[in-house]
């Protein structure tokens, strides 16, 4: 920091309510960007997200872990699908009590009239088995669940409350967010 230049704030809170799709994505990273680029030391990601695409949901997650700040995650409403795996990018980790998380196995949308052959099954197959795969390496590497626990939770497509998530190590800690006076607030908004 060169004579002059303000203090970065200890701490940043950025407001991430959209789906995982590449332009929220890529609004986030750069949001992100800024913060690491200011020598910003912590920032707290609100995060609800109905989920979105697995590509873009990795790289997002692979990217947040890269930030040289201290990242706090905070689930403030739903985190659902590939969503998990951004909120486990998290050092510290943290549900607001009201809040959900939902996990399902991967899927895939086919267009109207796509023919589906033997070859172009198996290829969605690996691809969808591959993207469960890494997800699922996300939850083991990341929670106290084991992958004996991890697969259920792909096959049931289910919603796990806040108490789950704080026995299972998915967060660190229940409680509402609270937000100091004065802290700087980025909140990303989408047209929908």
């Amino acid at each position: 920091m060169t004579q002059g230049q303000a203090q970065p704030p200890s701490a940043v809170y950025v407001s991430f309510s959209a789906e995982i799709i590449p332009h929220t994505c890529e609004a986030l990273i750069a949001a992100l960007a800024k913060c690491a680029s200011e020598g910003v030391p912590e920032v707290h990601l609100l995060i609800s997200t109905p989920g979105g695409h697995v590509m873009n949901g990795m790289n997002l997650y692979n990217m947040l872990r890269a930030m040289p700040f201290r990242l706090v995650t905070h689930n403030v409403g739903n985190v659902d699908s590939i969503g998990n795996a951004i909120f486990l990018a998290g050092e510290h980790r943290v549900a607001s009590p009201h809040s959900t998380f939902m996990f399902h196995g991967v899927g895939f949308d086919a267009p109207q009239g796509t023919r589906l052959e033997e070859k172009v099954l198996r290829e969605r197959l690996d691809s969808l088995l591959a993207d469960q795969k890494r997800i699922a390496a996300i939850m083991d590497e990341r929670t106290s669940l084991d992958m004996e626990q991890i697969e259920p939770l792909f096959l049931g497509a289910q919603t796990k409350d806040a108490a789950f998530a704080a026995s299972t190590g998915i967060v660190h800690e229940v409680r509402d967010v609270d937000i100091p006076q004065g802290a700087p607030i980025m909140a990303l908004v989408f047209q929908r």
